[in-house]
Protein backbone atom coordinates (compact mmCIF):
# COMPACT_ATOMS: atom_id res chain seq x y z
CA UNK A 1 0.00 0.00 0.00
CA UNK A 2 1.40 3.36 -1.06
CA UNK A 3 0.55 7.06 -0.88
CA UNK A 4 0.03 8.32 -4.43
CA UNK A 5 -0.85 11.97 -3.84
CA UNK A 6 -1.46 14.63 -1.19
CA UNK A 7 -4.03 17.18 -2.30
CA UNK A 8 -5.30 20.41 -0.76
CA UNK A 9 -8.77 21.90 -1.06
CA UNK A 10 -9.26 25.49 0.09
CA UNK A 11 -12.73 26.51 1.23
CA UNK A 12 -13.40 30.13 2.18
CA UNK A 13 -15.46 30.45 5.37
CA UNK A 14 -15.44 34.24 5.75
CA UNK A 15 -12.90 34.81 8.50
CA UNK A 16 -10.91 31.69 7.64
CA UNK A 17 -9.99 29.66 4.62
CA UNK A 18 -10.44 26.04 5.64
CA UNK A 19 -7.60 23.98 4.21
CA UNK A 20 -8.71 20.37 3.72
CA UNK A 21 -5.96 17.83 3.11
CA UNK A 22 -6.67 14.64 1.16
CA UNK A 23 -4.10 11.85 1.30
CA UNK A 24 -4.77 9.45 -1.60
CA UNK A 25 -3.56 5.83 -1.75
CA UNK A 26 -3.16 3.25 -4.49
CA UNK A 27 -6.09 1.30 -3.06
CA UNK A 28 -9.31 2.17 -4.94
CA UNK A 29 -11.59 4.33 -2.81
CA UNK A 30 -9.15 4.59 0.09
CA UNK A 31 -8.16 8.09 1.12
CA UNK A 32 -8.06 10.15 4.29
CA UNK A 33 -9.16 13.69 5.19
CA UNK A 34 -7.23 16.12 7.35
CA UNK A 35 -7.34 19.85 8.01
CA UNK A 36 -4.56 22.43 8.09
CA UNK A 37 -6.40 25.72 8.52
CA UNK A 38 -4.20 28.66 9.55
CA UNK A 39 -5.72 32.13 9.30
CA UNK A 40 -3.83 34.64 7.13
CA UNK A 41 -1.29 31.98 6.12
CA UNK A 42 -3.33 29.92 3.67
CA UNK A 43 -0.93 30.14 0.74
CA UNK A 44 2.06 29.43 2.98
CA UNK A 45 0.48 26.28 4.40
CA UNK A 46 -0.61 24.99 0.99
CA UNK A 47 2.97 25.46 -0.20
CA UNK A 48 4.37 23.74 2.87
CA UNK A 49 2.10 20.73 2.29
CA UNK A 50 3.37 20.55 -1.29
CA UNK A 51 6.97 20.65 -0.03
CA UNK A 52 6.40 17.93 2.58
CA UNK A 53 4.50 15.69 0.15
CA UNK A 54 7.82 14.97 -1.58
CA UNK A 55 8.81 12.98 1.50
CA UNK A 56 5.64 10.90 1.64
CA UNK A 57 4.49 10.00 -1.87
CA UNK A 58 5.37 6.35 -2.41
CA UNK A 59 5.46 5.57 1.33
CA UNK A 60 3.16 3.23 3.27
CA UNK A 61 0.36 5.35 4.89
CA UNK A 62 0.04 2.87 7.77
CA UNK A 63 3.46 3.78 9.19
CA UNK A 64 2.09 6.94 10.77
CA UNK A 65 4.71 7.56 13.46
CA UNK A 66 7.51 6.83 10.98
CA UNK A 67 6.03 9.30 8.52
CA UNK A 68 5.51 11.86 11.28
CA UNK A 69 9.18 11.64 12.19
CA UNK A 70 10.09 12.16 8.54
CA UNK A 71 7.87 15.21 8.23
CA UNK A 72 9.15 16.75 11.45
CA UNK A 73 12.87 15.97 11.22
CA UNK A 74 13.81 15.80 7.55
CA UNK A 75 14.46 18.65 5.13
CA UNK A 76 16.80 19.84 7.96
CA UNK A 77 14.36 22.34 9.50
CA UNK A 78 12.32 20.84 12.31
CA UNK A 79 8.56 21.15 12.10
CA UNK A 80 8.14 23.26 15.24
CA UNK A 81 7.12 26.46 13.46
CA UNK A 82 3.49 27.34 12.96
CA UNK A 83 3.37 26.99 9.15
CA UNK A 84 5.20 23.68 8.85
CA UNK A 85 3.61 22.42 12.06
CA UNK A 86 0.19 23.10 10.56
CA UNK A 87 1.10 21.36 7.31
CA UNK A 88 2.31 18.29 9.22
CA UNK A 89 -0.85 18.32 11.31
CA UNK A 90 -3.18 18.25 8.32
CA UNK A 91 -1.37 15.31 6.75
CA UNK A 92 -1.11 13.42 10.04
CA UNK A 93 -4.87 13.73 10.70
CA UNK A 94 -5.57 12.31 7.24
CA UNK A 95 -3.24 9.35 7.87
CA UNK A 96 -5.17 8.40 11.00
CA UNK A 97 -8.40 8.65 9.01
CA UNK A 98 -6.91 6.17 6.52
CA UNK A 99 -5.80 3.76 9.23
CA UNK A 100 -9.24 3.73 10.79
CA UNK A 101 -10.77 2.98 7.40
CA UNK A 102 -8.30 0.13 6.81
CA UNK A 103 -9.30 -1.53 10.07
CA UNK A 104 -12.96 -0.57 9.82
CA UNK A 105 -13.10 1.23 13.19
CA UNK A 106 -13.30 4.83 14.42
CA UNK A 107 -9.96 6.40 15.32
CA UNK A 108 -10.71 6.31 19.05
CA UNK A 109 -10.86 2.50 18.83
CA UNK A 110 -7.29 2.51 17.48
CA UNK A 111 -6.15 4.31 20.64
CA UNK A 112 -7.54 1.90 23.21
CA UNK A 113 -11.26 2.56 22.93
CA UNK A 114 -13.59 4.99 24.66
CA UNK A 115 -12.75 6.41 28.07
CA UNK A 116 -16.11 8.26 28.23
CA UNK A 117 -19.63 7.91 26.89
CA UNK A 118 -20.10 11.43 25.58
CA UNK A 119 -18.29 14.74 25.08
CA UNK A 120 -19.65 18.17 26.00
CA UNK A 121 -19.38 20.98 23.47
CA UNK A 122 -18.94 24.64 24.25
CA UNK A 123 -19.63 27.44 21.81
CA UNK A 124 -18.46 30.96 21.12
CA UNK A 125 -20.85 33.79 21.82
CA UNK A 126 -22.84 34.10 18.62
CA UNK A 127 -22.11 30.50 17.66
CA UNK A 128 -18.97 31.48 15.81
CA UNK A 129 -20.41 34.43 13.91
CA UNK A 130 -17.42 36.72 13.55
CA UNK A 131 -19.27 39.96 14.32
CA UNK A 132 -20.73 38.68 17.60
CA UNK A 133 -17.59 37.06 18.94
CA UNK A 134 -14.81 39.36 17.80
CA UNK A 135 -16.53 42.68 17.18
CA UNK A 136 -18.93 43.08 20.12
CA UNK A 137 -17.85 46.29 21.85
CA UNK A 138 -16.21 45.49 25.19
CA UNK A 139 -18.24 48.22 26.88
CA UNK A 140 -21.56 46.75 25.74
CA UNK A 141 -22.24 44.59 28.77
CA UNK A 142 -25.91 44.22 27.87
CA UNK A 143 -25.03 42.64 24.53
CA UNK A 144 -22.78 40.10 26.25
CA UNK A 145 -25.67 39.12 28.49
CA UNK A 146 -28.03 38.74 25.53
CA UNK A 147 -25.59 36.56 23.60
CA UNK A 148 -24.97 34.44 26.69
CA UNK A 149 -28.68 33.80 27.05
CA UNK A 150 -28.90 32.86 23.36
CA UNK A 151 -26.14 30.27 23.82
CA UNK A 152 -28.06 28.66 26.67
CA UNK A 153 -31.30 28.69 24.67
CA UNK A 154 -29.36 26.92 21.90
CA UNK A 155 -28.66 24.06 24.31
CA UNK A 156 -25.12 24.84 25.43
CA UNK A 157 -24.06 24.50 29.05
CA UNK A 158 -20.77 26.29 28.44
CA UNK A 159 -19.60 29.14 26.23
CA UNK A 160 -16.58 31.34 25.57
CA UNK A 161 -16.48 35.12 25.29
CA UNK A 162 -13.94 37.81 24.53
CA UNK A 163 -14.92 40.17 27.34
CA UNK A 164 -11.37 41.49 27.86
CA UNK A 165 -10.74 44.51 25.61
CA UNK A 166 -7.60 45.37 23.70
CA UNK A 167 -5.31 47.17 26.13
CA UNK A 168 -1.98 48.91 26.12
CA UNK A 169 0.83 47.42 28.26
CA UNK A 170 -0.40 49.48 31.18
CA UNK A 171 -3.78 51.18 31.56
CA UNK A 172 -5.97 52.39 34.38
CA UNK A 173 -9.22 50.98 35.70
CA UNK A 174 -11.42 51.56 32.66
CA UNK A 175 -10.67 48.32 30.69
CA UNK A 176 -10.75 46.25 33.87
CA UNK A 177 -14.15 47.70 34.81
CA UNK A 178 -15.40 47.04 31.28
CA UNK A 179 -14.39 43.39 31.46
CA UNK A 180 -15.91 43.01 34.91
CA UNK A 181 -19.21 44.54 33.76
CA UNK A 182 -19.41 42.22 30.74
CA UNK A 183 -18.72 39.08 32.78
CA UNK A 184 -21.17 40.19 35.47
CA UNK A 185 -23.84 40.63 32.80
CA UNK A 186 -23.22 37.13 31.44
CA UNK A 187 -23.29 35.56 34.89
CA UNK A 188 -26.51 37.41 35.75
CA UNK A 189 -28.06 36.26 32.47
CA UNK A 190 -27.30 32.54 32.79
CA UNK A 191 -26.86 31.86 36.51
CA UNK A 192 -24.33 29.67 38.27
CA UNK A 193 -25.08 26.36 36.51
CA UNK A 194 -23.60 27.49 33.17
CA UNK A 195 -19.84 27.51 32.62
CA UNK A 196 -18.39 30.77 31.31
CA UNK A 197 -14.96 31.08 29.74
CA UNK A 198 -13.16 34.32 28.96
CA UNK A 199 -10.50 34.45 26.24
CA UNK A 200 -7.95 37.28 26.46
CA UNK A 201 -6.42 36.35 23.07
CA UNK A 202 -3.06 37.09 24.76
CA UNK A 203 -3.89 40.78 24.34
CA UNK A 204 -2.81 41.98 27.81
CA UNK A 205 0.67 42.49 29.12
CA UNK A 206 1.53 40.21 32.07
CA UNK A 207 0.64 42.96 34.53
CA UNK A 208 -2.69 43.78 32.87
CA UNK A 209 -3.41 40.06 32.58
CA UNK A 210 -2.96 39.76 36.32
CA UNK A 211 -5.35 42.67 36.95
CA UNK A 212 -8.00 41.16 34.69
CA UNK A 213 -7.63 37.72 36.29
CA UNK A 214 -8.07 39.10 39.80
CA UNK A 215 -11.02 41.30 38.81
CA UNK A 216 -12.87 38.38 37.22
CA UNK A 217 -12.06 35.82 39.89
CA UNK A 218 -15.34 36.32 41.84
CA UNK A 219 -17.41 35.21 38.83
CA UNK A 220 -16.28 31.58 38.93
CA UNK A 221 -14.99 31.24 35.37
CA UNK A 222 -14.58 27.71 34.02
CA UNK A 223 -11.23 28.93 32.73
CA UNK A 224 -9.45 32.19 31.87
CA UNK A 225 -7.62 31.85 28.58
CA UNK A 226 -4.31 33.32 27.37
CA UNK A 227 -3.95 36.14 29.92
CA UNK A 228 -0.68 37.19 28.25
CA UNK A 229 1.72 36.10 25.55
CA UNK A 230 2.77 32.43 25.60
CA UNK A 231 6.33 33.69 25.19
CA UNK A 232 6.13 34.77 28.83
CA UNK A 233 5.27 31.43 30.42
CA UNK A 234 6.71 32.48 33.76
CA UNK A 235 4.16 35.28 33.93
CA UNK A 236 1.31 32.92 33.03
CA UNK A 237 2.48 30.76 35.94
CA UNK A 238 2.47 33.78 38.26
CA UNK A 239 -1.10 34.58 37.29
CA UNK A 240 -2.14 30.97 37.85
CA UNK A 241 -0.64 31.04 41.34
CA UNK A 242 -2.32 34.36 42.17
CA UNK A 243 -5.94 33.33 41.49
CA UNK A 244 -8.19 30.34 42.03
CA UNK A 245 -9.52 30.60 38.47
CA UNK A 246 -8.13 27.85 36.20
CA UNK A 247 -5.78 29.41 33.64
CA UNK A 248 -5.70 28.00 30.10
CA UNK A 249 -3.17 28.42 27.29
CA UNK A 250 -1.44 26.56 24.48
CA UNK A 251 -3.23 27.23 21.19
CA UNK A 252 -0.13 28.91 19.74
CA UNK A 253 2.31 26.22 20.83
CA UNK A 254 3.64 23.62 18.40
CA UNK A 255 4.96 20.24 19.54
CA UNK A 256 5.23 18.31 22.77
CA UNK A 257 8.43 20.10 23.81
CA UNK A 258 6.66 23.47 24.06
CA UNK A 259 3.92 21.91 26.17
CA UNK A 260 6.50 20.21 28.36
CA UNK A 261 7.84 23.64 29.30
CA UNK A 262 4.32 24.96 29.99
CA UNK A 263 3.60 22.03 32.29
CA UNK A 264 7.00 22.03 33.99
CA UNK A 265 6.40 25.63 35.01
CA UNK A 266 2.98 24.67 36.43
CA UNK A 267 1.67 27.59 34.39
CA UNK A 268 -1.83 26.34 33.58
CA UNK A 269 -4.72 24.19 34.73
CA UNK A 270 -5.90 23.61 31.15
CA UNK A 271 -3.77 23.00 28.07
CA UNK A 272 -5.20 23.92 24.67
CA UNK A 273 -3.23 22.34 21.84
CA UNK A 274 -4.72 22.98 18.43
CA UNK A 275 -4.76 19.62 16.64
CA UNK A 276 -4.41 21.37 13.27
CA UNK A 277 -1.25 23.19 14.42
CA UNK A 278 0.51 21.27 17.19
CA UNK A 279 1.56 18.29 15.06
CA UNK A 280 -1.73 16.54 14.39
CA UNK A 281 -3.36 13.69 16.25
CA UNK A 282 -0.03 11.91 16.75
CA UNK A 283 1.45 14.81 18.69
CA UNK A 284 -1.83 15.73 20.41
CA UNK A 285 -1.97 12.23 21.90
CA UNK A 286 1.53 12.67 23.34
CA UNK A 287 0.59 16.09 24.72
CA UNK A 288 -2.54 14.60 26.26
CA UNK A 289 -0.49 11.87 27.95
CA UNK A 290 1.88 14.49 29.32
CA UNK A 291 -1.07 16.45 30.68
CA UNK A 292 -2.31 13.30 32.38
CA UNK A 293 1.06 12.91 34.08
CA UNK A 294 0.73 16.41 35.52
CA UNK A 295 -3.01 15.99 36.27
CA UNK A 296 -3.77 18.96 34.02
CA UNK A 297 -6.92 19.12 31.90
CA UNK A 298 -6.95 19.22 28.10
CA UNK A 299 -9.40 21.29 26.04
CA UNK A 300 -8.12 21.54 22.44
CA UNK A 301 -8.38 24.82 20.58
CA UNK A 302 -10.85 24.30 17.75
CA UNK A 303 -12.45 27.31 16.02
CA UNK A 304 -11.69 25.94 12.54
CA UNK A 305 -13.50 23.70 10.09
CA UNK A 306 -15.38 20.40 10.36
CA UNK A 307 -12.42 18.03 9.99
CA UNK A 308 -10.69 19.70 12.92
CA UNK A 309 -13.84 19.21 15.00
CA UNK A 310 -14.12 15.53 14.06
CA UNK A 311 -10.45 15.00 14.96
CA UNK A 312 -10.91 16.73 18.32
CA UNK A 313 -13.92 14.57 19.15
CA UNK A 314 -12.11 11.34 18.24
CA UNK A 315 -9.21 12.40 20.44
CA UNK A 316 -11.59 13.25 23.27
CA UNK A 317 -13.21 9.85 23.34
CA UNK A 318 -9.85 8.16 23.92
CA UNK A 319 -8.03 10.71 26.12
CA UNK A 320 -8.57 10.79 29.93
CA UNK A 321 -7.31 14.37 30.39
CA UNK A 322 -9.75 15.76 27.76
CA UNK A 323 -12.60 17.74 29.36
CA UNK A 324 -14.58 19.65 26.71
CA UNK A 325 -14.65 20.36 22.95
CA UNK A 326 -14.64 23.86 21.48
CA UNK A 327 -17.06 24.22 18.58
CA UNK A 328 -18.47 26.76 16.17
CA UNK A 329 -21.71 26.09 14.33
CA UNK A 330 -22.90 29.41 12.92
CA UNK A 331 -19.76 30.79 11.28
CA UNK A 332 -21.22 30.04 7.81
CA UNK A 333 -24.75 28.91 6.98
CA UNK A 334 -23.58 26.18 4.61
CA UNK A 335 -21.18 24.46 7.02
CA UNK A 336 -23.19 21.22 7.07
CA UNK A 337 -23.31 21.13 3.25
CA UNK A 338 -19.55 20.65 3.07
CA UNK A 339 -19.25 17.66 5.40
CA UNK A 340 -20.95 14.42 6.32
CA UNK A 341 -20.29 13.54 9.99
CA UNK A 342 -20.40 10.23 11.82
CA UNK A 343 -20.96 11.59 15.32
CA UNK A 344 -24.30 12.92 16.56
CA UNK A 345 -25.03 15.93 18.74
CA UNK A 346 -27.91 16.09 21.20
CA UNK A 347 -29.15 19.68 21.22
CA UNK A 348 -30.12 19.58 24.89
CA UNK A 349 -26.79 20.08 26.63
CA UNK A 350 -24.93 19.94 23.29
CA UNK A 351 -23.67 16.44 24.03
CA UNK A 352 -21.70 14.51 21.38
CA UNK A 353 -22.30 10.76 21.08
CA UNK A 354 -19.53 8.58 19.60
CA UNK A 355 -18.87 8.28 15.91
CA UNK A 356 -19.47 4.75 14.62
CA UNK A 357 -17.96 5.16 11.17
CA UNK A 358 -14.36 4.20 10.32
CA UNK A 359 -11.59 6.72 10.81
CA UNK A 360 -12.77 10.24 11.61
CA UNK A 361 -16.21 9.32 10.37
CA UNK A 362 -16.38 12.28 8.00
CA UNK A 363 -16.43 12.84 4.27
CA UNK A 364 -15.87 16.16 2.50
CA UNK A 365 -18.08 17.12 -0.42
CA UNK A 366 -15.53 18.38 -2.90
CA UNK A 367 -18.18 19.88 -5.19
CA UNK A 368 -19.55 21.98 -2.32
CA UNK A 369 -16.04 23.12 -1.44
CA UNK A 370 -15.59 24.40 -5.00
CA UNK A 371 -18.51 26.78 -4.45
CA UNK A 372 -16.43 28.66 -1.87
CA UNK A 373 -13.00 29.29 -3.41
CA UNK A 374 -10.13 31.05 -1.71
CA UNK A 375 -10.61 34.66 -0.70
CA UNK A 376 -8.12 36.71 1.24
CA UNK A 377 -9.03 36.45 4.91
CA UNK A 378 -10.61 39.43 6.64
CA UNK A 379 -7.73 41.50 8.01
CA UNK A 380 -7.74 42.06 11.76
CA UNK A 381 -5.37 44.85 12.69
CA UNK A 382 -5.16 46.56 16.04
CA UNK A 383 -3.60 49.89 16.94
CA UNK A 384 -3.71 51.56 20.33
CA UNK A 385 -4.89 55.14 20.81
CA UNK A 386 -1.39 56.47 20.33
CA UNK A 387 -0.98 54.64 17.01
CA UNK A 388 1.30 51.87 18.28
CA UNK A 389 0.70 48.28 17.22
CA UNK A 390 -1.48 46.17 19.50
CA UNK A 391 -2.46 42.51 19.77
CA UNK A 392 -5.71 41.48 18.15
Amino acid sequence: MKITAIETYVCNARMRNWIFVKVVTDQPGLWGWGEATLEWHTKSVVGAIEDISQLLVGEDPRRIEHLWQMMYRQHFWHGNGIVRGTAISGIDIALWDILGKIHGVPCHELWGGRVRDHIRLYCHLGGGKMEDFYETAPGDAKRFGELAQMAVEDGFTAFKSMAVPETMPLEGLRPVKYAEACVAAMRDAVGDDIDIMVDCHARPSPRMGMLFAKALEPYGLYFFEEPCWPETMEDIALIQRAVQTPIASGERLVGVHAFRELLEKRAVSVIQPDITHCGGLSEARKIGALAEAYRVSMAPHNPQGPVSTAASIELGFATPSYIICESVHKDVEWREDVVSEGFTVQKEGRIVLPNGRPGLGIEINEEEVKKHPFQQEVLQRTFYKDGSVGDW
